[in-house]
């Protein structure tokens, strides 16, 4: 949601799409119910808004990303979508849920985020997020690392745009503002990528391209081939690239 990361939303929707067939467990986790207003924060294209609308939900969809919502509004033109910052939103409507999925770990500023959720909610409002956690991606961040500060001289951790907590870290943070944790768990769940060896170049091209600034487009082509022949022994099998996901999923109370 705070990140500077440019999306590229037809690629986000053909071939990232696992992003929002993840999230529809996360939409289980919130069950809404009819009647009910739920803010999808990080909507992305919309599909979770949609999904959670289907309930019966009045949904607000918000994201950093104009071209998101753009993409989002050309989908489901129904429902209501906009522009929005998750570190200093603000509603016209207490809402009774805020539901976010693989959004809030692009987020370095995570009280903030807690703080606008907390003035969102209604008393007795819900909180029902997932996003990476604790090690995600380590093994493809641990790979680009050794490319870019051996080849480039690039410190990969000054550009790293993810914030990903453990449970313990996390839950602070909730029951800070005021929160019950009703619900976390910290799981891994490695994720076969599309189009065979091309997978964790799309990957890295989709969701890491923030990692590459500074490099030309040949050299960052190059950096790319590289980081594929340091990841390959771990993460590519069965003629797939799988990524080696570990996610939070959690939902808390505003008491």
């Amino acid at each position: 949601m705070s990140s500077i990361h440019v999306w590229q939303t037809e690629l986000y929707d053909k071939k990232l799409d696992f992003v929002s067939e993840f999230g529809k467990g996360v939409v289980e986790l919130l069950n809404p119910t009819q009647g009910e207003t739920v803010l999808d924060l990080g909507c992305g294209t919309g599909d979770l808004a949609d999904e959670i609308s289907k309930a019966g939900a009045d949904v607000i969809g918000m994201d950093l990303s104009a071209s998101m919502i753009a993409a989002a509004k050309e989908k489901y033109p129904a429902l209501r979508f906009r522009v929005g910052d998750a570190t200093s939103f603000k509603l016209e409507e207490e809402v009774d849920a805020v539901f976010s999925n693989a959004a809030l770990h692009w987020v370095k500023e995570p009280e903030k985020v807690i703080a606008c959720i907390w003035d969102a909610l209604r008393q007795g409002g819900r909180f029902v997020a997932e996003f990476g956690g604790q090690g995600n991606v380590e093994t493809v961040v641990k790979a680009a690392s050794r490319v870019l500060e051996r080849d480039y001289g690039i410190d990969a951790s000054a550009l790293n745009p993810w914030y990903f907590p453990s449970i313990a870290q996390y839950s602070t943070l909730l029951e800070q503002q005021g929160f019950r944790v009703t619900y976390a768990v910290h799981f891994d769940r490695p994720t076969r990528m599309k189009d065979g060896d091309d997978g964790l170049k799309i990957w890295l091209t989709g969701l890491a391209d923030d990692l590459f600034k500074g490099l030309s487009a040949e050299e960052k082509s190059a950096a790319i081939a590289k980081i594929e022949a340091e990841a390959r022994p771990e993460l590519y099998h069965d003629e797939a690239w799988y990524i080696d996901y570990k996610r939070i999923r959690f939902m808390a109370i505003k008491a």
